[in-house]
């Protein structure tokens, strides 16, 4: 029986103890619980809609932006192309743009070079063009050469407009219905919002799949399912929760991080994989392109399209915390001020907009409009504005006028020295660089800074004094980043050592750019080096283990040491992760070729480089190493074959016939080789390693005359390398020619002082 005394008391006692602890779970549900659920949980894509509500504006101001329209449906109120029976004569041929119902179709050159009639399932973009694509077997969906001019209105065949130079048949890798043109690999993952590629490299098809179809607020904030989480949580529970729930920290970050954040599209690059919004670094998903050849002029300025963040990253405005959001509404795309305004931001007016310093007429001033080099026409007055003296552009994809946003300062100068363009000449096109210099060391005087673009100039033109220059900006922070890897690139590693300890010092660089530029122009040429190679491959940085992975590839795996080997295979795994990933690019293919055939899997090697040259018959060095692959694989004369049926319709290409010649050596047929090598020869200035190859087919018949004369004119081509010299000193000790020895030594000595062997063989004597 219970004791309804002791009773009431113990309900007491309880009512207590959980009136005393529900402050304590009210704050546990409210500060812990909750937000544990948010940092647990992987964030989901939501969609815009769910943004509408707490950022009207921001959502106003996308609708209707280059983003908002990067691709959609087609439908007749996204065409803006003519398809009432439209038609477009080119090569005899007649194209043609019609509705059948609400479906919109071309008739236009197939995959066969044939006229068929293809259905329009998408447009991608809006304006200065519109493209089309049409849909194919395997999930590939095809960009059409035939563009809308939104602007001018009317149809143009794209390809005459690019490749002014080429004959673009169905034949050729840039045909729409190739793989220059293909949207999955080449235009896709900027165009839409969370796209997996898909690639199937074993079947060769795509499973190409998107979010939503364009460029929408996830797109550039990631996936926001926790921050519509933060969003319901009271005021008090949301401040410890870092960036609102968002994964991608879009403010509060310093310029670098923000550029960074748009790089992944408004840049060239080589992809590594498909974008992960959660990596911190954008070396985890792809390796910008350096400012340099054949992208750029030798002096950083665009030349091909570079989608702005390969010329802005290099530009002063970067190097002084400028970003993007400084001058663009980032929602819009649209400038924040009209004319001088947006650069009146930050540079005085006083200063910068005055006849002083443009030497330009006003508007509303008398004299004659420009035309402009791309066709743009540049109104009196025009010369006033900031942007098309230090902002000059050219035409992209035949009518898209883009500027460079390097921001420089016109050089008719080194345009004189270096073939450069400038935006004096490139808006009064008829007049001369010299012209244009005459003025500005009238307005301005004859001092000019030190240009990076000299030091580059300088080692392709082989200056003695270039690497001191290249070196200097290495190391020197003031650099852009981009800048300082690009000139790693130009460094001469052929014959002098002090660069080596340059580059082994960029090998542990801050900077992940700097790092990759290091691997790819070091020697391994030590202990040492090989040793601090080795410790790359643990580097925090995908992009960094994956260039140091195929730099080891070179070895073979015995001479990698055990310790190594787990962090070896990992970074290698990740370098053919990459490949496979690229792999529906010719190229790719290639290099997986590349791959296998250094690994001695003689069977994937083949099999990859005939796939690549099925894909791009044009993929020449493919060929060759098929070629090489044969006489590794004991089928020398299947290598000839190949190699001679090139050179039939190639017969001018040098490579090729220097390939075909090394071929033929290895087949014995060594007056031939001779004969093809030295047509290679004169046909490569430059190559200084097809002459060693001739000398010593001429050593094997015992024509010593000829042979030293093909090693000197290997030293005429390339008389900064020791190699050469070295070479041609073997053959005069071989050959018991001690003067001429011994005065090729002396030559040596004064060339090369530094070189430590050259000073033993001086003691030696």
């Amino acid at each position: 029986m219970i004791d309804q005394k002791k009773y009431n008391t113990v309900r007491v006692i309880i009512t207590v103890i959980i009136l005393l602890l529900l402050p304590a779970y009210i704050i546990k549900q409210a500060y812990f619980t909750d937000k544990t659920n948010i940092t647990e949980k992987t964030p989901e894509y939501v969609g815009r809609n769910t943004c509408i509500e707490c950022h009207e504006a921001e959502y106003n101001d996308w609708k209707g932006s280059d983003h908002d329209l990067a691709m959609d449906y087609a439908t007749d109120s996204t065409v803006l192309g003519d398809f009432n029976n439209a038609t477009l004569i080119r090569n005899n041929q007649t194209h043609k743009f019609y509705k059948k119902g609400n479906k919109f179709f071309v008739y236009t050159d197939g995959e066969d070079g044939k006229m068929h009639e293809y259905e329009v399932k998408y447009v991608f973009g809006y304006s200065p063009l519109q493209q089309y694509l049409v849909e194919f077997e395997g999930g590939r969906l095809q960009t059409l050469a035939l563009t809308w001019n939104t602007i001018e209105k009317n149809w143009y065949y794209m390809p005459d407009a690019v490749y002014r130079d080429e004959d673009v048949d169905h034949t050729n890798w840039l045909h729409w219905t190739n793989q220059a043109q293909n949207w999955n690999s080449m235009c896709a993952d900027c165009h839409s919002t969370n796209l997996k590629k898909g690639y199937d490299p074993h079947t060769d098809t795509y499973h190409t799949t998107w979010f939503e179809i364009n460029v929408s607020c996830e797109a550039c904030h990631g996936p926001a399912s926790e921050h519509l989480a933060w969003a319901d949580l009271p005021e008090y529970a949301r401040k410890d929760i870092k960036n609102t729930g968002l994964v991608i920290q879009t403010s509060g970050i310093d310029n670098k991080q923000y550029v960074d954040n748009c790089a992944r599209c408004h840049s060239r690059r080589n992809t590594l994989s498909d974008f992960n919004p959660y990596t911190k670094n954008i070396y985890n998903h792809m390796i910008p392109l350096l400012p340099i050849e054949p992208n750029y002029y030798i002096d950083g300025q665009i030349k091909n399209e570079d989608y702005v963040y390969g010329s802005f990253t290099h530009s002063r405005m970067f190097m002084n915390d400028v970003k993007c959001n400084d001058c663009h509404n980032v929602h819009s795309g649209k400038l924040l001020f009209e004319d001088n305004a947006l650069c009146l931001q930050c540079h005085k007016a006083d200063d910068y907009d005055t006849k002083s310093h443009t030497f330009h007429k006003g508007f509303g001033e008398s004299g004659e409009a420009v035309i402009s080099d791309a066709g743009i026409k540049f109104e009196v007055g025009s010369g006033t504005l900031c942007i098309n003296c230090h902002m000059h552009g050219q035409n992209y994809m035949g009518v898209d006028y883009r500027r460079d946003h390097s921001f420089r300062i016109p050089r008719p100068d080194l345009s004189i020295k270096n073939g450069t363009p400038n935006a004096c000449i490139q808006c009064h096109k008829d007049s001369s660089n010299q012209w244009a210099q005459s003025y500005i060391e009238k307005w301005f005087g004859t001092s000019r800074p030190y240009q990076f673009g000299e030091a580059f100039s300088a080692a392709n033109n082989v200056d003695k004094n270039a690497d001191h220059r290249l070196k200097r900006i290495i190391k020197d922070e003031l650099y852009p980043t981009s800048i300082r890897s690009a000139a790693i690139n130009y460094l001469n590693t052929g014959f002098e050592s002090n660069n080596d300890e340059v580059i082994n010092q960029s090998l542990q660089n801050i900077e992940p750019s700097i790092r990759i530029s290091a691997i790819r122009r070091l020697d391994i040429n030590s202990q040492k080096v090989f040793d601090k190679l080795l410790l790359l491959l643990y580097d925090e940085t995908k992009a960094v283990r994956i260039e140091t992975a195929y730099k080891l590839s070179n070895l073979s795996s015995g001479q990698i040491p055990q310790r190594y080997k787990a962090a070896y295979q990992k970074a290698l795994d990740e370098y053919v992760a990459m490949l496979q990933y690229n792999s529906d690019f010719p190229t790719e293919k290639y290099n997986l070729g590349n791959f296998y055939y250094k690994q001695k899997d003689y069977e994937k090697a083949e099999k990859y480089y005939l796939k690549a040259i099925k894909q791009d018959n044009e993929l020449i060095v493919a060929k060759i190493n098929l070629a090489h692959l044969y006489s590794a694989m004991g089928q020398p004369l299947k290598a000839e074959k190949i190699l001679e049926k090139y050179i039939v319709e190639n017969p001018d290409d040098a490579v090729s016939l220097y390939n075909y010649g090394l071929i033929l050596s290895e087949n014995k047929k060594y007056k031939k080789s001779l004969e093809y090598l030295i047509r290679a020869s004169e046909q490569m200035p430059d190559n200084s390693r097809v002459d060693y190859n001739i000398a010593m087919l001429y050593d094997f018949f015992g024509d010593k005359d000829n042979a030293e004369k093909y090693l000197k004119k290997a030293i005429d081509k390339d008389n900064l390398n020791i190699t050469n010299y070295s070479i041609l000193l073997n053959f005069y000790i071989k050959n018991n020619y001690i003067e001429k020895a011994g005065k090729l030594i002396k030559t040596m000595t004064v060339k090369f002082p530094d070189n430590e062997d050259i000073k033993k063989i001086q003691l030696m004597r």
